[in-house]
């Protein structure tokens, strides 16, 4: 009788310290990728749920449901055994707070010269590892939303973080199929932030002015220069088109732009009123929860299409 193959070794062993939705999908990237990853969730009763959604990734991803299995929930720090990580990454919820603490466990627990990381989007890594004795080891790797399906992650240098850690994350990253993006500066909103949220600011200005509705936004930017976007980025299509046409734009469009340094009215009465979105049943749409679903799903088939034309492009 034949001998059953060996299981496959894994390639690395991540842990994920926090399993929200952004959790799950961290944890998705390295299972497909040929990880073993342990996850931290003291909520036991969520773990079933979280189960299901990491093996939704998983699929998305095009890998097979049975990685899974290299899956190792656990619920505290305290039950990870950090002796054998390849890497730490730190998901919990956006409390500054809630990461310091966190931080000062893996400050202690996490051997030497194994990168420790933070998804904020919002805190700087600087400030989350104020403290830590081993804080040049530690970096912020930013994902985006949903995080198995956008390539993009951005890889930040806190003020006292070592080039080596960086150099590490990106290496990891790329080896599992994402577009490690460099940032050189600790600052607020990292890169892609910046820019993205520069285009929001506007986006919302133009709603406050009734320059035009949520639904043509939406349309003039899915429709026009978002479309363009995956073909080339910002720069490069100014570059193909012409330096000299960008600069003669920008001196008769950047007056009239919206430069406020506090958010818009809109967006805050919205808020103030309770009006979230589609977790709360109204914003600038009214939703339910089948609507909600709906969209959400158009929105990862939409993204799956075009992970998928980015992969064969190159």
């Amino acid at each position: 009788m034949p001998a059953e193959p060996a299981p496959e070794r894994a390639k690395g062993h991540a842990a994920i310290i926090g399993f929200g939705l952004m959790g799950c999908d961290i944890a998705a990237i390295f299972l497909a990728g040929g990880w073993r990853v342990t996850a931290v969730e003291p909520d036991r009763a969520a773990w079933p749920a979280r189960l299901d959604r990491v093996a939704l990734s998983i699929s998305q991803l095009g890998a097979a449901e049975g990685r899974v299995d290299a899956l190792d929930l656990v619920a505290s720090t305290a039950d990870v055994g950090f002796a054998d990580a390849d890497a730490v990454i730190e998901a919990v919820p956006e409390r500054l707070e809630l990461k310091r603490r966190v931080f000062a466990e893996l400050d202690r627990l996490v051997p030497a010269g194994v990168p420790v990381a933070s998804n904020a989007s919002g805190f700087r890594i600087t400030d989350i590892a104020e403290g830590c004795a081993t804080r040049s080891r530690m970096a912020n790797l930013h994902f985006f939303l949903p995080a198995h399906l956008v390539p993009g992650v951005e890889v930040v240098k806190g003020e006292h973080t070592d080039d080596a850690a960086c150099d590490r994350l990106a290496e990891i990253m790329a080896s599992l199929g994402r577009v490690p993006i460099r940032v050189a500066r600790d600052v607020p909103g990292f890169l892609a932030n910046r820019i993205q949220h520069a285009m929001v600011r506007e986006a919302f200005n133009a709603i406050d002015e009734g320059l035009a509705s949520a639904e043509d936004v939406d349309k003039a930017v899915r429709f026009t220069f978002g479309m363009r976007i995956m073909g080339a980025g910002p720069i490069l299509q100014k570059e193909l088109a012409g330096l000299e046409t960008q600069l003669a734009a920008q001196a008769t469009i950047y007056p009239s732009l919206c430069n406020r340094a506090e958010p818009g009215p809109t967006i805050t009465r919205l808020v103030q009123d309770g009006k979230l979105g589609a977790k709360t049943g109204e914003g600038f749409w009214t939703w339910t929860p089948e609507s909600a679903k709906a969209a959400r799903e158009r929105y990862e088939r939409m993204l799956l299409a075009a992970l998928d034309l980015l992969k064969r492009e190159g």
